[in-house]
């Protein structure tokens, strides 16, 4: 059956000039789920030497509500060169003032603020003494023959290491003999034992300190790092914030932990005692091992047991009783796991805001999109790793996933926000829905331009060329976070992830899981290339680790979670060579009470020493209960109560037999997302192709009604559709760089009106005549007006002023449209250099801020004249260049300054002027149905 929806759009007849246009209604408000300040992109809010005041808060927050920020994360660092006057100490009462005043003025303005747990990264300051100090392992060797004694104190020869703590001597013979001496060892170090016979080997262990300190820190922050891995060090961190608040909730929503970052922490002083709990063994007898440069297999499963206690210890000695006493405040935690040695799920899924980072430029074939080679960062984001924070957000029931975004995207000053738009999108794709900017630094009136920066952002500042343009960008977040909060995540498929594969590695020793390293630890492995391969052919998924599968159930023949997560309907584990015999036997619990379990092979063996032989002869045994039927096509099944096992080195197959089918939808290219409100289904689609899509996308539901969203304008309208058997088929036109949100419901929606689709284009309408360039705002000086022929770039005039500017110039025209009849008019503005907002007769008809720079305009034109003008803001980056060309200091930063996207000093002389303005051409496309 065919819906075509008849379009209830009013046809204005203009006999004087023979054309028609639409005045279609575009609701900017009823479809569109509720705008929160959680829906809007928040922004980290660097307060350089915490130097702010009260004047110059207010007129920050205003600027940024005005520009579409929902909310600020506030994050002390270093100060600006000649300003010292002027620095607050962290947490001093002055301090807690400028906090106390931020949020009441953000409250005024319904925005939130969220507050970095300390200053700088990582966690640390001055109340972190070495006792409490970031430590690492230090291991000395003597050696010993019969009848020897040893002639020095055992004692910590590295540098700087008086506060390392002595804490066993292991001694090794000649013949295997292993003995532990650590009550041999006087108080003074000397050794008090000598060997009868043979020869022996010692091996001392100190709990040694990093000295790490903390990177960026402001005034009053400074100090060493925090020992994560112990919960009295974390207590005596947070102290300090207890006095600061006077135990009363400072009124902030989320308590922030950065990136871990912490360096070469590979111990603390209680590891031994909980590694003897936990992995059930002395690690004593085995250091020797542990340090080995010999790598074997035994060690190997010696590492995995260590890994896994660190992983352990900085979850429940960390992460959650931070998160306890953000509780306490009334607030919640925001924490960036990655980077930790750690199970990254079990950390994420363990706060209230999961957060991941965006670092660099990804590629995309988008047609016009600019990548300069010299300008980013040789690292490329892989959404794959954004999809850990989400996938234990979903897994752990918590509504909100947040990112880091934009982090070096390109080089300084040379970021549109047409290269952020595809870069947010891959975010939203990963499940992320809460973007943070990375950022802007808290400026106060006076300062001269380009104001206070930080080195590592694009510069989210209002004196950003682009400035006036944010809204363009910032409402189309908005939107798409508006559906991607709404409801829950619609993922049909749970897959393990084995963390085991990865610990069980006889290389290094604490196994940080960093972005930087994901060429070691993520993509070898079998579960990232069925990840890769499932999402590409159209399936949802996300990952669960093994302690939150122990939580998880069989409900109605699916996988629940948690009780506030949505259900998934099948379980697949990976081709993993090692799995805990208790995540074995739990998903096949898991199919017994209901569940489909899709094995991609069955592991060979489980991790770690401890007990090996017992725990090996039970894996074994159950392995062996295990019996499958041949299903042909490589698919082995067993029923296990009321639920199945299928095994198959085919997932895809698998996933088939058991009757699940992808969204043919990415045959057209197109990627996606989805969530499901009630019985509402929502899917965000974005084109990242260099082809249009102009076709008819199924969708694996069966719908009464479609309605298309457009996040870029807000437009919306019923969407044509059919239904063939499961799908539901909908029209689609998307130009390469463009998305779309469609709202499938069961029940049909008879008064909406119709999406106006752009079927048939005309000849394009060149606007010619006599241009007006006008600069109206930017420096080091406002260049000269002028008439041109054409659209130009200002950058090609043979003008020193116009290619050193930086800011906004109105290119105007009157003209006359020719007799035509359409029912929409397209604006091209052609070459735009780098964001516009248009006029059409006085009308604000948007901003034009991305690819493919186009917009509906139809409903603004009348017969005969007509006027446009385009404003259009270029970047920073030509007046930098002037200022660096002229000597004209603005780079008074302390710690690392300003630095280049090579983390070189920066310096913009040598840059190529970069083009600015509207190069055109401009042209109208009509349309008719």
């Amino acid at each position: 059956m065919i819906h075509s929806i008849k379009r209830l759009i009013l046809l204005v007849a203009l006999p004087l000039s023979g054309f028609f246009i639409s005045r279609e209604a575009y609701s900017q408000s009823s479809v569109w789920p509720e705008i929160k300040k959680e829906t809007h992109p928040w922004i980290r809010w660097w307060w350089m030497g915490s130097a702010v005041n009260e004047n110059d808060i207010a007129g920050s927050l205003n600027s940024y509500n005005k520009a579409g920020i929902g909310g600020v994360e506030i994050a002390p660092i270093y100060g600006v060169k000649g300003n010292e006057s002027q620095d607050i100490q962290y947490l001093s009462l002055r301090w807690m003032s400028m906090l106390n005043y931020t949020v009441k003025a953000a409250s005024g303005l319904n925005m939130g603020v969220d507050l970095t747990n300390g200053t700088g990264w990582p966690f640390g300051g001055p109340q972190i003494t070495p006792p409490y100090a970031a430590s690492k392992l230090i291991v000395q060797t003597y050696h010993l023959t019969s009848g020897s004694t040893l002639s020095e104190k055992i004692r910590v020869k590295e540098p700087k290491q008086e506060f390392a703590a002595f804490q066993f001597l292991t001694a090794y013979s000649d013949k295997g003999e292993v003995l532990q001496l650590d009550d041999k060892v006087g108080s003074d170090g000397t050794l008090n034992w000598s060997p009868k016979a043979g020869n022996w080997d010692l091996y001392a262990v100190f709990n040694g300190k990093t000295r790490q300190m903390v990177k960026r820190s402001s005034p009053g922050g400074e100090g060493y790092s925090l020992n994560h891995f112990s919960k009295e060090a974390l207590a005596k961190y947070l102290d300090r914030f207890d006095q600061a608040f006077n135990n009363k909730p400072p009124g902030v929503r989320a308590f922030y932990n950065d990136s871990y970052e912490v360096y070469d922490a590979d111990w603390s002083e209680n590891f031994l005692s909980l590694f003897r709990e936990k992995r059930g063994y002395d690690l004593r007898p085995f250091i020797k091992e542990l340090i080995s440069k010999e790598p074997s297999e035994h060690q190997a499963r010696l590492k995995s047991d260590y890994r896994e206690t660190m992983s352990e210890m900085l979850l429940e000695n960390f992460t959650e009783p931070w998160t306890a006493w953000a509780h306490k405040y009334q607030g919640i935690t925001r924490n960036q796991a990655h980077g930790s040695p750690g199970n990254l799920l079990d950390l994420y899924a363990a706060v209230d805001i999961p957060e991941c980072e965006t670092f660099g430029s990804s590629y995309f074939p988008v047609p016009g999109l600019r990548r300069d080679s010299a300008d980013i960062r040789n690292v490329d984001p892989d959404p794959v790793m954004l999809k850990f924070a989400s996938s234990a957000a979903h897994v752990a029931g918590h509504n909100l996933t947040s990112c880091e975004t934009f982090t070096w995207l390109t080089e300084h000053f040379k970021t549109s926000l047409s290269q952020c738009k595809p870069e947010v999108e891959q975010v939203f794709l990963s499940g992320i829905n809460h973007v943070f900017f990375h950022g802007t630094a808290y400026t106060p009136k006076e300062a001269s331009w380009p104001g206070w920066l930080f080195y590592a952002s694009v510069d989210f500042t209002p004196n950003n060329s682009f400035w006036n343009h944010l809204p363009g960008l910032t409402s189309y977040i908005t939107r798409v976070q508006s559906v991607l909060q709404t409801g829950k995540p619609d993922n049909e498929i749970l897959i393990y992830w084995p963390v085991y594969d990865a610990w069980n590695n006889a290389k290094g020793m604490d196994m940080p899981l960093k972005v930087h390293n994901i060429d070691d630890w993520l993509h070898p492995s079998s579960f990232y290339k069925n990840v890769i391969q499932l999402q590409k052919k159209g399936y949802c998924l996300d990952f669960i680790s093994d302690n939150l599968l122990k939580k998880a159930s069989s409900v109605d023949g699916k996988v629940l979670t948690s009780a506030a997560g949505a259900p998934y309907k099948v379980l697949i584990i990976p081709k993993a060579e090692i799995m805990p015999l208790e995540t074995l036997k739990k998903a096949l619990q898991l199919a017994e009470s209901g569940a489909s379990v899709i094995i991609q092979q069955l592991p060979a063996d489980i991790p770690g020493l401890g007990n090996l032989d017992n725990r090996r002869e039970q894996f074994k045994e159950l392995l062996r209960s295990l019996s499958f039927s041949d299903a042909g096509d490589d698919i082995k099944v067993m029923n296990r109560g009321s639920g199945r096992i299928i095994l198959s080195g085919d997932v895809q197959k698998a996933l088939v037999y058991t009757g699940l089918y992808p969204e043919k939808l990415t045959e057209a290219g197109l990627q996606f997302i989805r969530r499901q409100d009630g019985t509402d289904k929502y899917y965000y689609l974005v084109n990242h192709t260099s082809e249009a899509v102009n076709r008819e996308i199924p969708l694996n539901v069966k719908a009464g009604s479609v309605l298309i969203m457009d996040p870029q304008t807000g437009a919306s309208g019923a969407a044509a559709f059919s239904e063939a058997e499961d799908v539901t088929k909908v029209k689609v036109q998307m130009l390469p760089g463009e998305a779309l949100i469609l709202k499938a419901s069961p029940v049909a929606s008879p008064n909406v009106k119709a999406w106006l689709y752009l079927n048939k284009a005309l000849n394009p309408i060149e606007v010619k005549g006599k241009w007006n360039l006008h600069f109206t705002d930017g420096g080091p000086s406002l260049p000269a007006d002028r008439q041109l022929k054409q659209p130009e770039a200002w950058t090609s005039f043979s003008d020193s002023a116009a290619t050193a500017f930086s800011g906004r110039a109105e290119y105007s025209i009157s003209f006359s449209m020719p007799k035509v009849s359409a029912f929409e008019f397209v604006l091209d503005a052609g070459k735009v250099y780098e964001s516009a907002r248009i006029w059409v007769n006085g009308n604000d008809a948007g901003i034009l801020w991305s690819i493919p720079y186009r917009t509906r305009i139809g409903r603004y034109l009348k017969p005969g004249k007509n006027t446009i003008k385009i404003e259009v803001a270029n970047l920073m980056a030509n007046r930098i260049r002037y200022m660096d060309r002229k000597g004209i200091e603005w780079k008074k930063f302390k710690d690392i300054n300003i630095v280049d996207i090579n983390y070189k000093p920066l310096d913009a002389s040598s840059w190529k002027v970069m083009p600015s303005g509207l190069d055109g051409p401009v042209r109208i496309i009509p349309y008719k149905d």
